[in-house]
């Protein structure tokens, strides 16, 4: 259902030496959420990094609806693939651990 409020999470393994830039990129004021706040229904996204394995992290993407996520998607695709591409130098590994809603 498009309704729901929308949120994704995404596991990354980083590049060791790495961590300052993926900070930098992903953090609360990175090009990502800069991007992010461009487009109607974005909330907020959330930074973890893991306290035993500092190379690993979690971004947790936080859209009012599933349809302003995929109007975003559709509206800034370009750029959306031009940081990925940037965010790629930056890992080892990215992984979609999934999509949620309030239970």
């Amino acid at each position: 259902m498009t309704g729901h409020p929308y949120t994704s999470v995404w596991e990354y393994e980083v590049r060791p030496g790495a961590e300052a830039e993926f900070i930098i990129l992903h953090g609360g004021e990175g090009s990502w959420v800069r991007l992010f706040r461009r487009a109607p229904g974005y909330l907020r996204t959330e930074l973890y990094r893991d306290r035993d394995r500092p190379t690993r992290f979690l971004t947790i993407d936080h859209w009012e609806t599933v349809a302003a996520f995929r109007d975003f998607r559709e509206r800034f695709a370009s750029e959306f693939e031009a940081l990925d591409r940037t965010g790629e130098l930056l890992t080892l590994r990215e992984t979609p651990l999934g999509t949620f809603r309030p239970a």
